[in-house]
């Protein structure tokens, strides 16, 4: 598994993830959207804990910077 998320990338997915444990503790979300909500976060939790984002191996996608 080559890592193929970038600095940006994954920051921006925790402070998601962040944003959406905040709302579902303070009430603003419940039931099948706090669900749906809490599964997306904890992919982008351990996406980003890895560096590698399996949806985008299909479409050849990377936000990682090569170093050369």
């Amino acid at each position: 598994m080559r890592k193929n998320m970038g600095k940006i990338d994954r920051f921006l997915r925790v402070i998601i993830a962040i944003v959406i444990a905040v709302l579902y503790f303070t009430g603003q979300i419940s039931g099948t959207g706090a669900i749906i909500l809490g599964i997306i976060a904890i992919a982008f939790l351990l996406t980003s804990a890895i560096g590698w984002c399996p949806s985008y191996v299909p479409f050849g996608i990377s936000t990682k910077k090569e170093i050369r």
